[in-house]
């Protein structure tokens, strides 16, 4: 009875929430207003709340520009707590654009959906990406390019690290700053979760999302710990699989440490 409160409570608020914050972005995004980039981060956190997400920030996010971070990924979650720490836009597969509920989202955010499998369109998908990181935007990579079971950290495809070169260029310093983020879901009502456990959180994409989600807010107390690490400088020199590499280790060294309930040096 008070898990079905707590999903009713839920509802009601992130709808109410809803009603005053979306028409608000979409006339942000169609005149093009700076709010557009901070709206989303108030409706994450109170999605959050409402959800039961704790989140919890280690490291210091990047003041130089232009600036990519890229992140492990294992549920659609990690896009709520990211978007609740920073002012950020992602960049999704095409398919997203069509899924219910979070398509919607993902379009009043403005992310970047590209398509992964057709060449042909790589150059302008990535002169997009360089765009808006030229315009000051943090632009969110997951260069695993799926979802893992949040206990590890997938292969990292260097190729996904085109956009970071195509910026290049566009930079004043002629420097883009890739920078390496964490997500661990640790604890759930403060009890550390374990391997086995984990999965609660994480959402490999075989499973149907709204019985995910429903069990998401039933379960209402979960820590989420958001790791920024040390960045890198993709300069026009750069070696692609250099940056991809040294990135995935910084990643997967945060992920580990944090997994284990261990501070970082």
């Amino acid at each position: 009875m008070i898990a079905w409160l707590r999903i009713a409570f839920a509802a009601v608020v992130i709808l109410a929430v809803s009603i005053v914050l979306m028409p608000l972005q979409v006339l942000a995004l169609r005149f093009d207003w700076r709010l557009r980039r901070s709206l989303p981060r108030v409706w994450h956190r109170i999605v959050c709340y409402c959800l039961g997400i704790r989140v919890r920030v280690s490291g210091k996010l990047e003041d130089r520009r232009p600036l990519m971070l890229c992140s492990n990924h294992s549920s659609w979650l990690d896009i709520m707590v990211m978007s609740a720490v920073a002012d950020v836009v992602f960049i999704a597969k095409i398919e997203v654009r069509d899924w219910p509920i979070f398509g919607t989202l993902a379009k009043l955010q403005k992310s970047v959906f590209v398509v992964r499998e057709e060449r042909r369109k790589t150059g302008h998908q990535a002169t997009e990406i360089a765009g808006r990181m030229a315009d000051g935007e943090i632009v969110v990579l997951f260069p695993e390019g799926t979802t893992s079971d949040g206990n590890r950290l997938l292969e990292v495809k260097s190729s996904l690290f085109g956009a970071a070169a195509m910026a290049v260029p566009t930079s004043p310093t002629g420097t883009v700053v890739v920078q390496p983020v964490a997500v661990a879901y640790t604890r759930v009502h403060g009890i550390a979760m374990g391997r086995y456990h984990r999965r609660l959180a994480a959402w490999p994409g075989d499973l149907d999302l709204l019985p995910h989600l429903i069990d998401i807010v039933r379960c209402g107390a979960i820590d989420a710990e958001v790791s920024f690490g040390e960045a890198v400088d993709y300069r026009a020199d750069t070696s692609r699989k250099e940056v991809s590499a040294t990135i995935a280790l910084r990643i997967r060294n945060l992920l580990n440490s944090r997994l284990r309930g261990r501070e970082i040096s």
